[in-house]
């Protein structure tokens, strides 16, 4: 996707800025839980169109944070 265009976009319900995820064509709002599609190669910027994040992926990734563990996991002693 256009870097250039990909700076402009915003989310239509919020304003605030979209994270494109490549491997989806998605272009994901954090804030709202929303991911608006990428449909060859244009984004469809329709909140109906949008898919609804699961939790899991409305949390911001994090370097400490390992996949398939809970937040408050201790590792083993």
């Amino acid at each position: 996707m256009d870097k250039e265009l990909l700076a402009m976009l915003v989310c239509p319900l919020c304003n605030g800025k979209l994270k494109y995820d490549r491997e989806a064509q998605e272009l994901r709002c954090h804030y709202d839980g929303l991911a608006y599609p990428i449909q060859e190669g244009i984004p469809v910027m329709l909140p109906e169109e949008a898919r609804a994040m699961d939790a899991d992926e409305k949390l911001p990734s994090s370097p400490g944070r390992s996949p398939g563990r809970s937040p408050g996991h201790i590792g083993d002693a």
